[in-house]
This record gives structure tokens, sequence and C-alpha cells, in this order.
């Protein structure tokens, strides 16, 4: 599905949710066969917005519902981000099940954690900044709905606090 997509750092895509999935593994102990395959694909309708159809043959509807729900709109409807996309992305996120929300945060860790590769200062001034208004405080408020919710919101914590402590030339 990601074979041939670079990332932004010019680093095979798949290497990003193979790093979801060994954060989950690793650091918040997931175990749930769906929750690593939503969290290995939760980009493919991003980075491969034919894919769907597929999904739905191999994985069925729902889990392709699953996919579109944490896709941002004009990802799936193929345009530039358009004036008002940045406030319904965050509504959307913030209405995601626990399950979802939790691999959606766990992107966001994974893309802070691979900051470094980025030579865009903007781009981490920018990350920085949406995880401090928006992130953080949605990982806070949902802590409490799961342990692993619990877990993903220190570690988003602990990586915000290091990023500010970082001395930047």
């Amino acid at each position: 599905m990601y074979d041939g997509h670079t990332r932004d750092q010019g680093t095979p895509y798949l290497e990003h949710p193979l790093a979801i999935i060994t954060l989950f593994a690793t650091e918040i102990r997931v175990s749930q066969v769906e929750t690593l395959l939503v969290a290995l694909l939760h980009d493919a309708l991003e980075v491969v917005p034919e894919s769907e159809a597929l999904l739905v043959q191999h994985l069925g509807g729902r889990f392709a519902d699953r996919l579109r729900g944490m896709t941002a709109d004009h990802r799936l409807e193929q345009r530039p981000k358009g004036a008002g996309d940045a406030t319904r992305w965050r509504f959307k996120q913030a209405a995601l099940p626990p399950e979802e929300l939790l691999v959606r945060l766990a992107d966001r860790l994974h893309n802070l954690r691979d900051l470094a590769a980025s030579l865009d200062v903007d781009r981490r001034r920018w990350f920085l900044q949406s995880l401090r208004d928006f992130y953080l405080p949605l990982a806070d408020a949902a802590r409490g709905l799961s342990p692993h919710l619990a877990a993903m919101h220190a570690l988003l914590h602990a990586e915000y606090v290091r990023h500010q402590q970082e001395v930047r030339p």
C-alpha cells in the first residue's frame, strides 16, 4: 500500500506506521490485533486514496470507515487544504473513538520524534505549537478513557518538554 511513497524527510513511508506499531508494542503495551492493523494502515487513504476499494474488499466497509474517520477531508477529496479545513480536522479528531484517537496521538508522537530529520524550522515550530494548543489538551481530556490513552498523554507531554528544552541554533 505504501510501496514507492516517501515521507517529507525522504524515508520510505512504510517506516512511519511500522514505528507506530513498535511504539505501541514497546511503550504503550497495545496488543489488540485490530488496533495494530489500524495503526499500520492509518495513513493509507491519505497516501493512496484509491486504496479504499482494496481496503473494503479485504478488511470490510467498517474498517475502511474507521480509516476515513481518521483522514482529513481534504485528503479524502484529493484537493489542497482550504479555508476551514484545519478547524474541521481538529473537530474530526476530537470526535474519534478512543482506539482511533490513540492511533492519531501515536501518529503525532512519532512525527514529533521524527522532527529532528526535518530541515524545515517552520515545520518544527508548527508541530510544537499544535501539540501545545491542541494535541496535549486533547490527550489530557482523553487520558481517563483507558490506560493506553493515559500512557500516550504522558509520552506526548514528555516529548513536548524535551523539545522545549532543546536549544535550537
